[in-house]
């Protein structure tokens, strides 16, 4: 990315002096977090088209730029796990900047070999990357969020809106006039600054939000640096508007994932084997533009560029030992007497490993190139003396990938840091050779929808989407890795919202959307052939789509509590979705590998409810999620290390058993307290019962146990410009789990593990402050 980036970040920071030169004292106004206004409209479309959300039948969640002040939550998935409900993170990585984001059981990850079924937007792009659908969350500065929109139950938005879409709209030089400078810090080295800046003058608007932040994690080897920049310029005529953006950034984590669980018996901040690092990098430019064609019919598009850059890399366990004698001077790999052979051809003496463990440090490269744009018509002409809007478009989205990865020979310290040896592993027999594959991917989409009223209370919305997914795999090194696939659909959707009475309204609805296997889960499907996720691709027989059928219907409404001088927001809904052919990751009996298969039918059912007061002085806020997510076929999974499993390593499925990592009950609850116009202060509490550990989907072994954690914040108005504020997060320092799997216990014989099972646990108490200026 090299010449390209630093371009960008030298235009970011010219550009960081347009708002500046906007803003003046004619119509400039400071944007206030303080002010929640009533949001009467959601996006119903991928270009963000805004529907009255009273029309739209489903349960939607809107959040603000107050929802993400860093003066109540420390990242964006904690915010959305504050304020959405059924939402929850299932960290796998154990870094709060890669969290995964699970909606209704549906997840959206930042890591390759997630089954991924959300699909998120940004400004009208879809940015699921190309390669493994993932979505990495660290590219989006919340500071510079206008407005998230979570909507399920709409195959409108394409790929992988299997639960629903998370739909981004950033802020502009139109939505924000001011400026405003934070600092802030605090617990395991947190130091944090960020700086947005926006104006407009005449039909001219600009915008550009930065930040910075360096954490050094609260376990070893976890630490995170954020720099991410993004920027908005606007014109806006009488009939037009027209806006370029880009968002930039480079980031790197130090991931530490799961730990063998009898190690975090005896130390809550231990790591099992490192280095886990990721480098992310990115360049994202969006170019998008509204046209009035008259007052009731309007277009509207754009056209993008996503250029993404990832190294991974890991330190592993292997399968590496001293071959039989005679060759007992060799190493084998995953016997004793398959021989390890080097990429220059030759085997490997014992004596490399100098009597020390042998261990892997993985390593992967993916350089992913995406551009596409979307058109699209609105109509807001009545129909037979009706209101009506009708939306129609097309959205096509072509990337190219080159994926690289290769397995280093290592050996395992006695602080589970795996040392390189400089031998490059090429063994074919052990399926484990270096990795250069292509991929293309072209993915086209034609939809319509149109909601009609029936009458002043009854509303009807019909249409749907036919996607087409195009994937070409192309290998570099000659490991039977080629391959070329095509997946279409048509999804339909209806539904209805019905007024009982102005303030509360029921809804009904149903719908279809599919998910096309990703570039990463067609080259890793064969069991004969299995990967070392993320890391390596293999042969690639055929998967099906995942295809799923969702129900909702559910009540909403809104009533002014008179006594209490405030508004109160509720809903009550019932959701059920099924999945066909749906893709779940497999463990392999080759340790530390796994492969994708389809695993019949899964379904996901549920109840939501939620309710939000607020009045001048108190916001509180309650809801809770009931999912039932169970496998519906019978299967026979891979899952060697699995205590439980049969002799050769393998589980059954039943229908009913429950999906692993998806709790039944979610708990979210929170209220804050203005004693006056300075200072605040507020609480919430998360609670979630227990899960399954991945590896169990036969339901036999206990689940990790349930957790709950209390977070305190509060802010104080020193001027009225300049305001201190802090955060508590887990402040009782409640030990818990957010994910659990297996391992083979004696694979590190001077552990003396004896329990197979590993789990990432749960941030402890944390404490950060911070000064806010507005200007």
């Amino acid at each position: 990315m090299g010449t390209g980036k630093a371009w960008l970040w030298g235009t970011s920071l010219i550009a960081l002096s347009l708002p500046l030169s906007l803003t003046g004292p004619a119509g400039a106004q400071t944007a206030s977090s303080d002010v929640l206004p009533e949001i009467e409209v959601i996006a119903s479309s991928p270009l963000s088209q805004s529907s009255d959300r009273d029309k739209v039948p489903a349960n939607t969640h809107i959040l603000t730029p107050a929802d993400f002040d860093t003066a109540k939550t420390s990242s964006l998935a904690d915010a959305m796990q504050r304020r959405i409900p059924g939402l929850l993170i299932t960290d796998v990585a154990g870094n709060p900047f890669q969290p995964d984001i699970q909606y209704r059981g549906f997840v959206a990850s930042p890591v390759v070999g997630t089954a991924q079924g959300l699909a998120v937007y940004q400004n009208g792009v879809r940015i699921n990357e190309t390669f493994g659908d993932t979505v990495n969350w660290d590219f989006i500065p919340e500071n510079a969020i206008d407005r998230m929109n979570v909507v399920p139950n709409n195959p409108v938005f394409g790929l992988n809106a299997l639960g629903g879409a998370v739909v981004v709209t950033m802020k502009d030089g139109f939505t924000y006039q001011g400026a405003e400078a934070e600092i802030r810090g605090g617990s395991f080295g947190r130091q944090a600054m960020s700086a947005q800046v926006g104006g407009q003058r005449g039909n001219v608007a600009g915008y550009i939000a930065a930040d910075a932040l360096k954490d050094d994690g609260w376990r070893a080897r976890s630490d995170s640096r954020l720099r991410r920049i993004f920027g908005d310029i606007g014109v806006r005529g009488e009939k037009t508007e027209f806006h370029f953006n880009f968002t930039t950034a480079s980031n790197r984590f130090g991931a530490t994932g799961p730990t063998p669980v009898q190690m975090l018996e005896q130390n809550w901040h231990s790591v099992y084997t490192t280095p886990q690092t990721t480098k992310n990098e990115l360049i994202f430019l969006n170019a998008s533009g509204k046209y009035a064609m008259t007052d009731t019919l309007s277009l509207q598009g754009n056209f993008y560029y996503r250029g993404f850059r990832q190294k991974h890399v890991d330190g592993n366990t292997s399968v590496v030992e001293v071959c039989a004698a005679p060759f007992d001077t060799l190493l084998c790999i995953g016997d004793d007497t398959t021989q390890l052979i080097s990429t220059s051809g030759s085997t490997v003496a014992a004596s490399i490993l100098g009597g020390n463990v042998p261990g892997a440090v993985d390593r992967t490269n993916t350089k992913a190139d995406t551009f596409g744009g979307s058109l699209q018509a609105i109509s807001a002409a009545r129909l037979f003396e009706h209101g009506n809007q009708f939306v129609a478009g097309v959205a096509i989205d072509r990337g190219r990938v080159n994926f690289k990865a290769d397995s280093e020979l290592g050996t395992i310290g006695s602080d589970l840091f795996v040392t390189g040896t400089g031998v490059i592993v090429q063994q074919p027999a052990a399926d484990i050779a270096p990795v250069s594959l292509d991929t293309t991917s072209t993915y086209t989409g034609f939809y319509a929808t149109n909601t009609f009223d029936v009458t002043s209370a009854l509303s009807v919305t019909a249409g749907g989407r036919f996607n087409m997914a195009q994937i070409k795999l192309e290998d570099q090194l000659g490991t039977a890795l080629n391959g070329s696939h095509l997946f279409s659909r048509f999804n339909p959707v209806i539904g209805a919202t019905y007024k009982l009475t102005p303030g509360i309204t029921a809804y009904l609805g149903y719908s279809e959307a599919n998910r096309a296997p990703t570039p990463a889960e067609l080259g890793c499907s064969d069991p004969a052939r299995p990967c070392l996720l993320d890391n390596f691709l293999v042969a690639d027989p055929p998967l099906q789509q995942v295809v799923s059928h969702t129900y909702e219907a559910g009540l909403r409404g809104r009533f002014d509590a008179g006594p209490l001088h405030g508004q109160l927001v509720w809903n009550l809904g019932l959701f059920h979705t099924r999945n066909s052919n749906d893709i779940i990751n497999v463990a392999s009996d080759i340790a530390g590998r796994g492969y994708f298969q389809n695993a019949g039918d899964t379904r996901r059912r549920g109840f939501e409810a939620a309710v939000t007061f607020q009045s001048k002085e108190w916001q509180v806020y309650a809801n809770y999620t009931y999912l039932e997510a169970t496998f519906q076929s019978t299967l026979t999974l891979q899952s060697p290390d699995n205590p439980m499993a049969s002799p050769d390593g393998t589980i059954t499925v039943s229908p009913g058993n429950v999906m692993p990592s998806m709790p039944r009950h979610r708990f979210k609850t929170g209220a804050e307290y203005a004693f006056d116009e300075k200072w605040k202060l507020g609480a919430d509490l998360v609670a979630t019962s227990g899960q399954y550990l991945r590896g169990d989907e036969s339901n036999l072994n206990a689940m990790l146990p349930s957790y709950w954690m209390v977070n305190l914040h509060s802010s104080y108005k020193v001027t009225p410009n300049i305001e201190v504020f802090g955060l508590v997060q887990n402040l009782f320092n409640k030990h818990y789990y957010t994910f659990g799997t297996f391992f083979e216990a004696e694979s590190i014989p001077f552990l003396n593990v004896t329990d197979p099972r590993m789990m990432t646990p749960g941030a402890p108490l944390a404490a950060y402050v911070g000064l806010r200026a507005k200007l």
